[in-house]
């Protein structure tokens, strides 16, 4: 039996059972012959609170299971969440392996500059996020100090407060989109991220995402692109049916990942 795989979502979801945020990709995991867990933490929760949540899910799993380690396969700001549970309380020991997508591991030049907006606004849009996503469940929503968590300067703190750990192995994967229009919820977005750091998948560009052994920039077989949104399969659907060295669904990847787990 592989060992289990723990999904940690990014910023601005939770785990639910009425829209799972990963789409199809549990069900494939399953029929792969993996037992599939979820990390349960808050959408907008700091890297900290959110990864004691992560650990205490990794240790009961761990125990309830008897598996001895597990594999991460981290979205996003859930990459962050991963490693700070890892490296600073302790669960490297149990854990085998953390893949990451698009995950801000060197922090985003863009978000550099928008922090650069009057502080009263930042803090203003943050209560109003945090207030929103405590309805929805948050218990410690926190994202003034998220926000900036993702700076340039706050991610070399992090990475240097938080080293890998040497009993596990560490692979990312970069995505990009290929205009404006390859997703209609993440236009804009990438185009301001286009003007500060070249392609990128609608939040963050290659250079950010980079770590460990890194398996490369996926691009869809067809225009379209790969978006923040398509990674976890937001939209249940295959990029095309073409065949290409490219990916023509998102699956493929997840396919990829999961084949070379211990």
């Amino acid at each position: 039996m592989p060992y289990p795989i723990l999904l940690i979502h990014g910023m601005g979801f939770r785990d639910s059972r009425l829209f799972n945020y990963w789409g199809r990709v549990p069900k494939m995991l399953k029929r792969m012959g993996f037992q599939v867990y979820y990390g349960g933490q808050d959408s907008n929760g700091t890297t900290e609170k959110n990864g004691e949540v992560i650990a205490e899910r990794i240790e009961k799993i761990v125990t309830e299971t008897s598996c001895g380690k597990l594999n991460i396969i981290a979205h996003s700001k859930g990459g962050m969440d991963a490693r700070y549970a890892i490296s600073t309380l302790g669960m490297g020991k149990y854990v085998a392996t953390l893949t990451t997508l698009s995950t801000p591991h060197h922090g985003s030049v863009t978000v550099d500059k928008l922090m650069k907006t009057p502080d009263i606004l930042v803090r203003f849009t943050a209560k109003c996020s945090d207030l929103w996503l405590r309805i929805l469940g948050d218990k410690y929503p926190d994202a003034y100090t998220v926000f900036h968590s993702f700076t340039t300067a706050e991610a070399e703190k992090f990475n240097a407060a938080n080293p890998d750990h040497e009993g596990v192995r560490y692979r990312s994967y970069a995505f990009v989109m290929k205009n404006a229009w390859s997703d209609m919820l993440m236009w804009f977005p990438y185009l301001v991220v286009k003007h500060f750091e070249g392609e990128n998948d609608g939040l963050l560009p290659p250079r950010a995402v980079r770590w460990g052994e890194f398996m490369g920039v996926m691009k869809s077989v067809n225009k379209r692109g790969i978006s923040h949104c398509d990674e976890v399969d937001m939209r249940r659907l295959k990029f095309s049916n073409q065949k290409d060295e490219d990916v023509s669904d998102i699956l493929e990847v997840y396919k990829e990942i999961a084949e070379d787990l211990p």
